[in-house]
């Protein structure tokens, strides 16, 4: 196997994790909006968090999709 076989394979194994961070927050946005829907009152509470939970997520998402151009492109 060649060096650039090996990088196209490292680069999809490192965005397996994509699939992840797609349902999970899928996940954090239908409970927020089961949240909000049974106590409409709670919303700015529960807003907030539901907003940092989405940005955590991401971050992990943008950690793996950095990783996979490290690995392609170095």
């Amino acid at each position: 196997m060649d060096l650039a076989s090996a990088k196209m394979i490292g680069a999809g194994l490192a965005v397996i994790a994509l699939a992840g961070v797609g349902v999970g927050i899928g996940n954090i946005f239908s409970s927020l909006v089961a949240a909000i829907g049974r106590n409409p009152a709670a919303r700015n509470e529960v807003f907030g968090i539901g907003i940092l939970g989405f940005a955590l997520t991401e971050a992990v998402a943008l950690f793996a999709l950095m990783i996979s151009f490290l690995i392609l492109f170095t």
